[in-house]
């Protein structure tokens, strides 16, 4: 996957050393082009690229157009909203996260379609998670529609949690874990690991309730 990430401080290079370790193409855009070489380090293997994130010159520069992920992560709000919006708005980057410092503001602009995280100590595995995690892909329908089997990649927020966190009698049923190319059936006590394949069978009512369960909830209201 394509990402760009704007700002090298401290949550922008973490989190783009964690992308491109692995394996995603990653650019990273900062105005300052030394600080940015220092920070992410001689082996990152992505590219750096001098500017600013809401220039829309920079943004094309960076490859924008074919982006799969904007992360707006540098040490302003306003210019990570405003980065965040041309990303989203102008150029339809399907996934675009802005990092906020001040929480009270964060609720405005989720209320525009825009994921917010907020605080370091959230930022770089919450962001990865939000902007790598698979959407629930619904493999199989039956009856009208009535219960569908679902696909799942278990994110950072899923591991360490249990069948017993997900499963909801009549309603959710974890059948399959695929792990390391190997599928087996979990038992109440499985826990799941980052990476996790999971397939759910889940009754049509239960949907958004899953979605919930799963940290899915924020990303689908666009």
């Amino acid at each position: 996957m394509k990402f760009i990430v704007m700002g090298c401080g401290r949550v922008g290079s973490q989190l783009s050393n964690l992308l491109a370790q692995r394996g995603h193409d990653v650019t990273v855009i900062d105005h300052r082009d030394e600080d940015a070489g220092t920070r992410l380090g001689p082996d990152f293997k992505g590219r750096i690229l001098h500017g600013l994130g809401f220039d829309r010159e920079v943004l094309s520069q960076a490859g924008i157009a074919a982006a799969d992920a904007f992360i707006a992560a540098s040490s302003s709000d306003n210019a990570n909203i405003v980065a965040a919006r041309i990303a989203r708005n102008i150029f339809r980057v399907p996934r675009v996260v802005a990092r906020m410092y001040d929480p009270r503001r964060a609720e405005i602009y989720q209320r525009l379609g825009l994921s917010t995280i907020s605080g370091t100590q959230l930022g770089v595995r919450q962001i990865y998670d939000l902007v790598t995690h698979t959407d629930l892909d619904v493999l199989h329908k039956f009856g009208r529609g009535d219960v569908s089997v679902l696909a799942v990649e278990a994110g950072f927020h899923l591991a360490g949690r249990s069948m017993r966190d997900l499963n909801i009698p009549g309603d959710v049923v974890v059948f399959s874990v695929t792990r390391d190319n190997h599928a087996f059936i979990p038992t109440n006590g499985t826990e799941f690991r980052e990476g996790d394949l999971l397939h759910l069978a889940v009754s049509s009512t239960s949907m958004t309730r899953l979605e919930e369960m799963l940290g899915l909830e924020m990303r689908n209201e666009k």
